[in-house]
């Protein structure tokens, strides 16, 4: 597999044969070449750009995007910046349109009471990742993800689903995945009319307080082989649309978990699992690559040896990855 996704090559680095991406996160201001920089340091190739619209709760029909009240990273005004940004530094792009549901619930839990809001939401949602997608072509990205983590909706109104894949490809010529989490995407309905199949892999790896490279190395066999398998069965790759774990102890534990009350900082949970991964996938050939979840704009005031979130920025993780994606 070559890195040239699109009609455009405008954005590609063909010797390279990984997507080596990280999730740049939208911020309140517009970026610059000293923000990007860090990206490519990193030997990055890839980065997901990710615009938001937000529900008021779990059975809300009703998506707000693109307004003057939300960040200028999360409207269609500021992925095209970032994109601009990126393009011209030959780093690859995916779209990542997501949801966001007020309090922080999880999107996955999204669903209807009644057949008129699900037609609503129907309604809403196309209009929110049709816009983007129209962005999309317009910028030539080279992928483009049609929803992260909807699990219940995709459920529920699988026609609706392949009617808007539909939809979208009228509009988007270029690669299209969706994000499933790490427990969703086998029961994920439309992966025949996707170009990859992209999977948020917050698998739970490990039990340890402070996981071993081996421990995870195990753990990661039975995914391994159903992720595999899954990829022969419909002659697409597997793309991590999101992985990444926290620098505190128990990171492979519940990856997913962002919850605060984890407070112990241990750089070598996130630095184990994160190798451990890269072990198990990187040299696959039925694995396209992945997103480092998670990548902030302003590298030189985030992440560092007291944080314990997810982003490896100015932790020892962060030197992992810079060595990881040089190799490929």
């Amino acid at each position: 597999m070559v890195l040239c996704l699109s009609i455009s090559i405008q954005s590609c680095k063909a010797q390279t044969s990984k997507i080596n991406g990280v999730s740049f996160v939208a911020s309140k201001e517009a970026i610059q070449a000293k923000h990007v920089e860090p990206v490519v340091n990193l030997n990055a190739n890839f980065v997901a750009i990710m615009p938001f619209g937000f529900i008021k709760d779990l059975t809300s029909p009703t998506i707000l995007f693109n307004t003057e009240r939300q960040w200028f990273g999360e409207t269609k005004a500021g992925a095209k910046q970032y994109v601009e940004k990126f393009q011209k530094e030959a780093i690859g792009v995916m779209l990542k349109p997501q949801i966001w549901v007020w309090r922080g619930e999880f999107t996955g839990l999204i669903e209807m009471k009644n057949e008129n809001d699900w037609v609503d939401l129907e309604d809403s949602y196309s209009k929110f990742i049709l816009t983007y997608a129209k962005l999309a072509q317009e910028m030539n990205v080279d992928i483009f993800c049609i929803g992260t983590e909807l699990e219940k909706f995709t459920l529920n109104r699988p026609s609706y689903w392949l009617n808007l894949i539909q939809k979208i490809k009228q509009i988007y010529k270029g690669k299209l995945t969706y994000a499933a989490n790490w427990d969703e995407y086998k029961r994920t309905l439309f992966l025949k009319n996707l170009d990859y199949i992209g999977v948020d892999a917050y698998f739970p790896v490990s039990q340890n307080e402070t996981p071993s490279v081996d421990d995870c190395l195990e753990n990661w066999k039975p995914y391994k082989v159903e992720l595999e398998a899954l990829s022969r069965v419909y002659n697409k790759s597997i793309l991590f649309t999101e992985y990444g774990y926290r620098s505190v102890d128990f990171s492979g534990k519940e990856p997913w978990k962002s919850d605060t009350s984890m407070t112990q900082v241990n750089l070598e949970a996130q630095n184990n699992t994160t190798q451990a991964l890269f072990k198990t996938f990187w040299e696959e050939d039925w694995f396209a690559g992945g997103f480092v979840w998670k990548w902030f704009h302003n590298h030189d005031s985030v992440g560092g040896i007291t944080n314990t979130m997810f982003t490896p920025q100015n932790k020892p993780a962060e030197d992992l990855i810079r060595i990881q994606y040089r190799s490929e």
